[in-house]
């Protein structure tokens, strides 16, 4: 049985620094991306995931010179999300040595995933559903939470995958940066409706929080908040657990051997 994914989550701002945020907001300064990625580079991560967080809020075309300049850096799979639209968007993405794009708003166009699911394969895209919890019910939302639908995630969910989507990122606005945990209910109602992997995002702060991710029923696990702070005053020190720290806690906690 392979070892389940543990996916530290960068994010780019409008200068192209990365940043930690709180909720979709408060952002802190990390470093530079391609320090950072040197540093993960020798802690042998799995995988990473790259988002710039304004591409679309900001209507910005993504920086493909940047882009190949960080695949290039990394010894690991890329995953590349921000203002990708369509085929189109996407194309100079993947020449550019990402092996994986990540859709947000766009992820709500059938058409559009299908289209990439088919030129690249269903295992190059991933959907991003950003939700939040408003008067105790989950809602999906977009623009940096800024905008809210009427679709609950399960929906979303499900309709991602039948238009090819081949893996969700289920991101917990309300937990974002919070250290806390991820949400039980959501990891497991999603992860329940679909067959693709579920990738849980927002919330978690340690190795435990990971390990409990996956008996939610999560595919695989990522965060932010716990590969850039450590200690109660968020001091910045870029981490990831050793191979054998990962196998121990996921052979305790049962999530894998």
């Amino acid at each position: 049985m392979m070892r389940p994914r543990i996916i530290p989550v960068l994010l780019l701002d409008s200068r192209k620094r990365l940043v930690k945020t709180r909720r979709f907001s408060e952002e802190v300064y990390i470093g530079d991306p391609f320090n950072v990625v040197r540093i993960l580079n020798e802690k042998e991560v799995d995988e990473i995931c790259v988002l710039d967080i304004n591409a679309s809020v900001e209507e910005r075309r993504s920086d493909l010179g940047f882009i190949a300049e960080l695949a290039s850096e990394c010894f690991m799979p890329l995953s590349y999300g921000g203002g990708i639209k369509s085929v189109a968007d996407a194309a100079p993405i993947f020449a550019a040595g990402v092996e994986k794009v990540v859709l947000g708003r766009a992820s709500s166009d059938s058409v559009t995933v299908r289209a990439l699911a088919d030129s690249y394969g269903s295992q190059a895209v991933a959907a991003c559903i950003d939700c939040r919890r408003v008067d105790n019910h989950w809602r999906v939302a977009f623009d940096r939470g800024r905008t809210l639908t009427n679709t609950d995630p399960v929906t979303q969910a499900i309709a991602v995958e039948q238009a090819g989507a081949g893996e969700i990122i289920l991101q917990n606005i309300d937990r974002d940066g919070a250290q806390n945990g991820y949400d039980a209910g959501l990891v497991s109602s999603v992860s329940e409706a679909v067959t693709v992997p579920v990738v849980a995002l927002g919330g978690a702060g340690d190795l435990s929080h990971l390990a409990e991710g996956l008996r939610m029923g999560a595919s695989a696990v990522a965060s932010g908040s716990a590969f850039v702070f450590i200690g109660r005053l968020r001091a910045v020190l870029i981490t990831y657990p050793s191979s054998q720290d990962v196998n121990e806690l996921f052979k305790k906690s049962g999530a894998a051997s």
